[in-house]
């Protein structure tokens, strides 16, 4: 992410950083960033950043990832959160997830206005100019009593 943090700032973007105290005894954390946000947990981080961001990109990386992915997709899902979500599927990493989406709107535990709330796509700019077309739909109720 450093890397990632320190290129947005050469190309003139802003870059704020949000990581939780914890993280900074085992992580380096990005103390060059003009706007670093040490939080005191991994909710407050998470909160932080979905009240900071206009949109979220997944890009490839492990179960904290994952963690947050779903987290914000769920939040999204229950209206909590009215912002693009998308994922940078860089070289296919993300095809299996993907799938395990799509088997859950097959297996009808995901509805499909909820699956089309995700945005992927291999390419940062397409990806970049979809989210940013996007409007999260207002989905109403999601099961009648016949459904549960």
């Amino acid at each position: 992410m450093g890397v990632l943090a320190d290129t947005a700032r050469a190309a003139g973007g802003q870059v704020i950083g949000v990581i939780p105290r914890l993280l900074v005894a085992k992580e380096v954390a990005h103390t060059e960033l003009p706007d670093l946000h040490v939080v005191e947990s991994m909710h407050e981080r998470k909160a932080l950043m979905a009240d900071l961001a206009d949109a979220f990109i997944a890009m490839p990386g492990g179960y904290g990832t994952f963690e947050e992915l779903c987290e914000i997709l769920t939040w999204t899902q229950l209206g909590l959160l009215r912002k693009p979500c998308g994922m940078l599927n860089v070289e296919g990493y993300y095809n299996h997830l993907l799938q395990m989406f799509d088997h859950a709107v097959a297996e009808q535990f995901v509805k499909p206005a909820h699956r089309d709330m995700f945005i992927a796509d291999p390419d940062p700019e397409l990806l970049l100019e979809r989210l940013l077309a996007y409007q999260v739909p207002k989905v109403g109720k999601w099961l009648g009593r016949g459904e549960t």
